[in-house]
């Protein structure tokens, strides 16, 4: 029996310490997998990319224009992650690369980070431990405060957003929030029509918007202004939102009495590097060097999660949970033949390739097509044998831009 491609020739390069399962997932298909705990830089990555069909990444490492260009096999991009910033989606697209990622595999550890440092901010109990660590020791109640009763705003009401909001109302918070996009409020949440009936109302803000380059300092000297004075503020969401010189200015006039940050503007690549901000050194101020959804069980979930939706692509030609192909949701083809066609999005693509396989007398058993304004994803599955002809006039349809074979 015929195989589209010898499973141990597809090659697999796995960067930035990807969890073992991941490895293993790939491993266990059968694929040629290569595994580093390091990113790599773009010259670096545009050698090593060369002949590979398979890589997954994580944060640091940056899948640019670039890269695209010099990845001559590259069927998929893997973001060990739920951000997608470091990779080119549309250079990805127009190549016919497709792009999967972890949008909830991680929300819990970031949320289980939120909870945990409301409550250090709120009790101050950061700036009674670094006391101690001090020598001081200064038992008092001043600026210790229950989280019971305290209003929680939350910006952004998406996946980490709505379950931080579950977790602080079953301890006794109430959740108002604010999101751009109607959303089903869950328990007794409450929407408020802009960000500023949020930071009038709100004892803790919390951000947990996604990296949509609009949000760019989205938080700044007139939204603080805007807050209630000894407000916490949390920002577990992108670097990028908040005005790090704003913020600062904010904790020294008291506007801000209590921080916790665990994303930068700006990020050392590696561990290797040091670390510079203007919040450090500050009162009451929590930062982690982005690690909210870097936990034990996040990142087991994300090593099956991103591996499971690629393997599934390659092995079928689904791509529901893509990020930037159109989503196609197809099983396994039973005794059929399976075309794949990714192609410019123009009309009269789906007619030739119809027009094609008539030409022969092809029997179609079935046939998906998905576009949006810059590409379409066409599957076609056949239940005879074909010839090479066929094969050479589809990979010659108009607006071709990546062509597959499923036996």
């Amino acid at each position: 029996m015929k195989v589209s491609f010898p499973k141990n020739k597809i090659n697999v390069l796995l960067l930035e310490g990807v969890h073992d399962d991941a490895v293993a997932a790939f491993n266990n298909e059968g694929y040629n997998v290569v595994y580093s705990p390091d990113s790599l830089n773009e010259d670096e990555l545009c050698e090593k990319v060369k002949g590979v069909h398979v890589i997954g990444i994580r944060s640091k490492t940056k899948i640019t224009k670039k890269v695209v260009a010099a990845a001559d096999k590259l069927l998929a991009v893997g973001a060990f992650c739920i951000g997608t910033k470091q990779i080119d989606l549309e250079a990805c697209k127009i190549k016919g690369i497709a792009v999967f990622n972890a949008p909830y595999s991680n929300t819990r550890s970031v949320v289980e980070l939120a909870i945990g440092e409301i409550i250090l901010l709120m009790r101050s109990t950061f700036v009674r431990s670094t006391e101690l660590h001090q020598g001081i020791w200064k038992k008092t109640a001043a600026g210790s405060k229950e989280v019971r009763g305290k209003v929680l705003g939350i910006i952004g009401y998406g996946n980490i957003g709505k379950q931080l909001s579950v977790l602080a109302e079953a301890m006794g918070m109430r959740v108002i929030f604010y999101d751009q996009l109607e959303k089903l409020a869950l328990g007794n949440a409450e929407k408020r029509p802009s960000m500023e009936a949020v930071f009038n109302e709100a004892d803790v803000i919390s951000l947990h918007v996604d990296d949509n380059p609009d949000n760019k300092d989205l938080i700044g000297a007139a939204e603080f202004a805007q807050m209630k004075d000894g407000v916490i503020f949390i920002n577990l969401a992108r670097g990028f939102v908040v005005d790090i010189a704003a913020l600062v200015e904010a904790q020294n006039s008291g506007k801000v009495a209590g921080v916790a940050v665990d994303v930068y503007p700006t990020e050392p690549k590696s561990n290797d590097e040091p670390f510079q901000s203007d919040l450090s050194g500050q009162p009451n101020t929590i930062l982690t060097p982005h690690i909210g959804g870097s936990t034990m069980e996040a990142q087991k979930h994300i090593g099956n999660f991103v591996p499971s939706n690629i393997i599934s692509y390659i092995n079928t030609g689904s791509c529901f949970d893509s990020v930037n192909l159109p989503p196609i949701k197809v099983g396994p083809q039973k005794n059929a033949h399976r075309f794949l066609l990714i192609h410019d999005n123009i009309s009269g693509v789906m007619a030739e390739v119809t027009n094609i396989l008539a030409k022969y007398n092809m029997n179609i058993t079935g046939q998906s097509l998905k576009t949006d304004e810059t590409v379409g994803y066409l599957i076609t599955d056949v239940d005879q044998k074909y010839d090479d002809h066929i094969l050479e006039e589809l990979r010659g349809v108009k607006g071709k831009i990546k062509f597959r074979l499923l036996f």
